[in-house]
């Protein structure tokens, strides 16, 4: 399928129920309000095309720009392309979701996470947070970075609280990750979801809660799931 064709269908999807809960979630316009199983519809019959990815994300239609990151080719996709990506992710969606999800899949998800992170861009750093995340998510314990993941705990028990909005949601997320997918580090992600209690995000005009996240590891632990690792940070 071309640009032309995949816009098309992906406008013959929409509809306007859809649209108004994306826009309540942040999603700019231009959209079509296309469900995600549907967009999967579509994802059937391309599965991964790099070029036209890129195309797609460039139109700057948000349900293109997920639909981009749900046929990527994270071994074809170049770390310009990721950090192009995340510049022009323009609701939380995109910015924590589709980029950091093809950036923890591709070889420069720890890397660019770490450089994200430092970022004064709340989007940008609230990517950082989940590349850095899905990284441990997918990685074997043996390949991570035990000294960097245990300072970036000390880091988010320290500074969560005074963070950004979509940073501190991250943040949250990160702490659940490494207690869930990283072994060594589940009983300090333990203490520190402990210490940083409940966290406050304003999450607008929606029913979206921020998980507790010593409730969240415990659910991990007491179901046996423990360090299972993820296959694919996309879903």
């Amino acid at each position: 399928m071309n640009l032309k064709e995949v816009l098309k269908e992906l406008e013959s999807y929409g509809n306007e129920a859809t649209k108004r809960v994306y826009l309540n979630h942040g999603v700019r316009e231009p959209l079509y309000g296309v469900k995600v199983q549907d967009m999967k519809k579509i994802v059937k019959k391309i599965k991964k095309d790099h070029k036209l990815s890129l195309e797609l994300y460039a139109t700057g239609n948000s349900d293109a720009m997920y639909l981009a990151g749900l046929i990527a080719d994270e071994q074809k996709i170049s770390k310009t392309d990721l950090i192009r990506w995340c510049k022009e992710a323009n609701n939380y969606g995109l910015s924590e979701y589709t980029v950091p999800w093809i950036a923890a899949e591709s070889k420069y998800g720890y890397e660019l996470g770490l450089e994200w992170i430092e970022s004064n861009i709340e989007s940008i750093a609230s990517s950082g947070w989940v590349a850095l995340a899905y990284n441990a998510a997918l990685k074997p314990d043996s390949e991570l970075n035990l000294k960097i993941y245990s300072e970036l705990l000390d880091r988010v028990e320290k500074n969560i609280h005074s963070a950004q909005n979509r940073v501190r949601y991250t943040m949250n997320g990160f702490v659940i990750a490494i207690g869930s997918y990283y072994v060594p580090l589940t009983e300090k992600a333990s203490d520190v979801a402990i210490n940083i209690g409940k966290i406050t995000v304003d999450v607008g005009n929606t029913s979206c809660k921020v998980p507790l996240a010593t409730e969240y590891i415990k659910k991990v632990i007491d179901k046996g799931n423990l360090g299972k690792k993820r296959k694919r940070a996309r879903c």
